[in-house]
């Protein structure tokens, strides 16, 4: 499989769902409104914009969970798993919707950060991703896995010094999920794919992906870095194979 598409998302499941296609794991960071602040995105940086301070870092943040997530439910294999990213804002209003959809929550997951946002009512470090379940339960691969991630937050920099993606998720953060509820050559779905790091994940782990992106400037970063990951992940297992070769 391993298909990227720039397009928008209720699209491309729209598409995927007309054909009855299925995937095996979903693991998801769309986009959700922050919480208003007064003018610092952490300890380090200003706010760059009113959209920012008013609790809206990009364009796509007007849709909402209803318009996407029971197409992620009809997507989703019988028992397969489901990741949400999401924050305190939006924590309640998610676990609502997603038991609404045919959801089961099985856990609420903490990503411990490094760095801390600045707040006016505690500095917030962390976010937290939603554990669900589509029918039976089947437990991860893992189990040995604690439910606080703590995997630093460092942002990928473009050459003027500049975060290729404000909220650009780590790629070892995606690579727990998906290593734990999921088995080689399985399908990972990301609709909201940012800039590219489930997928990245996903080849990293010889599971496949399909990932949507609308922004046409992540998406190209998007394809970058995968094409990246695909020559360095080849390149590693050439020398793997060489050493074995030569050992016999």
């Amino acid at each position: 499989m391993n298909k990227i598409f720039n397009d928008n998302a209720i699209a491309i499941m729209d598409r995927m769902i007309a054909k009855d296609y299925k995937v095996d794991l979903i693991v998801t960071d769309p986009p959700y409104k922050v919480t208003s602040r007064g003018g610092y995105t952490n300890a380090g940086g200003m706010m760059l914009n009113d959209k920012m301070r008013k609790g809206k870092v990009f364009s796509e943040n007007e849709i909402t969970i209803q318009e996407w997530l029971p197409k992620l439910f009809t997507l989703l294999k019988d028992t397969g798993h489901c990741y949400i990213m999401c924050n305190n804002k939006n924590l309640h209003e998610y676990m609502t919707v997603a038991k609404e959809c045919g959801f089961h929550l099985v856990k609420t997951i903490v990503w411990a950060k490094d760095n801390k946002i600045m707040s006016q009512a505690y500095m917030s470090q962390t976010e937290f991703v939603l554990f669900l379940r589509k029918g039976s339960f089947v437990k991860i691969n893992n189990c040995g896995t604690s439910d606080l991630l703590q995997i630093p937050n460092k942002k990928t920099k473009n050459e003027e010094g500049k975060n290729i993606h404000d909220t650009e998720k780590p790629v070892e953060l995606m690579k727990i999920l998906i290593e734990n509820s999921s088995k080689e050559n399985e399908i990972v779905f990301e609709p909201f794919m940012g800039v590219g790091a489930t997928c990245i994940a996903s080849l990293l782990l010889n599971r496949q992906y399909i990932g949507v992106e609308l922004d046409e400037n992540y998406f190209k970063i998007s394809e970058q870095r995968i094409k990246k990951a695909w020559e360095e992940k080849e390149e590693k297992d050439l020398q793997a194979g060489t050493l074995f070769g030569n050992e016999m």
